[in-house]
């Protein structure tokens, strides 16, 4: 999963980085490329305008002077002839084809018979456009007036002065350094983009996996936890995120740390729970393994005796060990079940449901008063069965109840609980005298369920002396 991750990092980092290199590429050749045709379009358009009030000033030397190599500069004459010339071009050969400097024409504002209104155009236009010089290039016009001549045959109003004669100055500046810059900008730049997105991939991937390290060893830790099955912590790098994710998954651990100890005990030492725990095991195997030794007995004795074991006998027998067994088996189930879902939360008579335990139970018991109490009937039932079924066993001859709202108390006049005892009892397989209670058929389990099953119900099983000399156990319940 880290090099899935750490790959899939790189690989997005690399993508981000080559678009992004890619765009500023392009972008550098673009901004190089147009300033370097802003730079030629200012000297061409210099050198026209220069050139063109020379020739308004009738200053105009015999060859056009140029700023650059590769630069020509010529007068156009509107008929298409070259007027006037530099250096590095000839007077036969204009500078532009025909075609180019009837659009420059156009452009500059001259009409179709060289005229352009009354004045000359201020601003050069700039077009690209072959020069027969040089190539490609940025050619800049301007149309410009040359002072007339005086004794002229043919001007149109007879006055005898020739008219002014309107020319085209051009200046062409090849565009091919710019290209071929532009050409090697692009290339190094095709060359370099993929050496530095290889590159930054490679740091990337290396400070990722340094960056990814404390995950990768906080995931071996966890994995070392999962394998021992018990109690452990997660590496806390120094700082940043991954010291809060440590920190909080240690949290965590440790609540489920809690959580299971506090499932297998009570007590607040760990130790001491895992101790009851396997106390509990232990009791429970030891409950289970005298009613099953005593039916493999019987088994025994029957299948290698069967004439001297009647079969009535053996039928009495195994139903008072499997009877002993069902008992004991249906209390670690409800025990187990506590918690597993919530109890009802329903009003109770509690008159009837200490009628439906006693009957339950059997025997002879004295009933007093009535009363309310909110709770589960089922479960209310079950605590006051236990605590009756209790009574009964330790009574010497009296088991006496009395129901008001909330509170169920059962007297008996048997020998009691000292009270230094008395919180003891209500853990699981604890008997106060163990031949007794084994003999009178408990498990040990009968006020552990009682008070459970109560505490469940957000009421609680309480032990003190009964007026009569025996127990007195009384059963408190919400009444709101």
């Amino acid at each position: 999963m880290r090099s899935t991750l750490r790959l899939r990092l790189t690989l997005l980092t690399a993508g981000v980085l080559a678009i992004a290199l890619t765009v500023g590429a392009v972008l550098l050749v673009q901004l190089l490329e147009r300033g370097r045709i802003e730079a030629l379009d200012d000297a061409a358009t210099a050198r026209v305008a220069t050139v063109a009030d020379l020739v308004r000033t009738d200053r105009l030397p015999d060859a056009l002077g140029v700023a650059q190599p590769g630069e020509v500069v010529q007068l156009l004459a509107l008929d298409g002839g070259v007027v006037a010339t530099s250096s590095n071009a000839s007077l036969t050969l204009p500078v532009v084809s025909a075609d180019v400097r009837a659009e420059l024409e156009k452009l500059s504002g001259a009409g179709a018979d060289g005229s352009s209104g009354d004045a000359d155009p201020r601003d050069p236009i700039v077009v690209t456009a072959r020069s027969s010089y040089a190539g490609q290039a940025r050619v800049a016009a301007l149309l410009a007036t040359l002072p007339g001549e005086a004794g002229g045959a043919g001007d149109a109003d007879g006055s005898g002065a020739a008219a002014p004669t309107r020319v085209l100055v051009v200046a062409a500046v090849p565009l091919g350094d710019v290209s071929a810059t532009v050409r090697a900008l692009g290339l190094s730049l095709a060359a370099v983009v993929p050496v530095l997105v290889l590159g930054l991939g490679a740091v990337v991937w290396l400070v990722l996996g340094r960056a990814l390290r404390p995950v990768e060893e906080l995931r071996v830790a966890a994995d070392d936890v999962v394998a021992a099955g018990g109690p452990g912590s997660l590496p806390v790098p120094r700082s940043g995120e991954l010291a809060a994710l440590a920190t909080t998954l240690n949290a965590m651990l440790d609540r489920l740390d809690g959580a299971v100890a506090s499932a297998r005990a009570a007590a607040d030492s760990a130790r001491g729970a895992a101790e009851r725990q396997r106390a509990f095991v232990a009791d429970a195997a030891h409950e289970l393994r005298s009613p099953l030794a005593s039916l493999g007995t019987a088994l025994e004795v029957a299948a290698t005796h069967p004439d001297s074991y009647p079969r009535e006998e053996l039928v009495t027998d195994l139903r008072s060990d499997v009877a002993r067994m069902q008992v004991l088996v249906e209390d670690l189930l409800l025990l187990a079940r506590l918690g597993s879902r919530p109890l009802a939360r329903e009003a109770l008579a509690l008159g009837q449901v200490v009628a439906a335990a006693v009957t339950e139970v059997g025997g002879e018991v004295d009933v007093v008063g009535d009363g309310a109490a909110l709770g589960d009937a089922v479960a209310t039932t079950r605590v006051l069965r236990n605590l009756l079924a209790n009574a009964a066993r330790h009574a010497r001859a009296t088991v006496a109840v009395t129901v008001a709202d909330g509170a169920v108390t059962v007297d008996d006049d048997g020998a009691g609980i000292r009270e230094s005892e008395r919180e003891r009892v209500f853990e699981r397989f604890v008997r106060l005298d163990e031949a007794r209670e084994r003999d009178a058929g408990g498990s040990g389990l009968g006020l552990a369920i009682a008070r459970e099953l109560a505490r469940e119900q957000g009421g609680d099983v309480m032990l003190a002396t009964s007026p009569a000399g025996g127990l007195r156990a009384t059963l408190r319940l919400p009444t709101r």
